[in-house]
């Protein structure tokens, strides 16, 4: 009978926590546009090959091919 006590206040904290949450997340527009975030998970992102690189992406790209296939004349480091 006693932990009725403690289960009483603590549930409605929680319950407090979870209408603060639900109130926050409207007031954030989280709820805005649901449509388009479940859409999106079913698109095909843009292949590689198709996005333009970004001139930070060509400089690691050529850096990075260029320590994965050594040439047989210059000496391993």
């Amino acid at each position: 009978m006693n932990i009725i006590f403690v289960l009483i206040p603590l549930s409605l904290v929680l319950l407090g926590l979870a209408v603060w949450a639900f109130f926050w997340a409207v007031r954030s527009r989280q709820f805005e546009n649901l449509e388009v975030e479940a859409w999106r998970i079913l698109m095909d992102d843009e292949a590689p090959s198709q996005r333009p690189a970004l001139p930070a992406e060509e400089a690691s790209a050529e850096e990075a091919s260029a320590e994965e296939a050594p040439d047989d004349d210059r000496p391993a480091r």
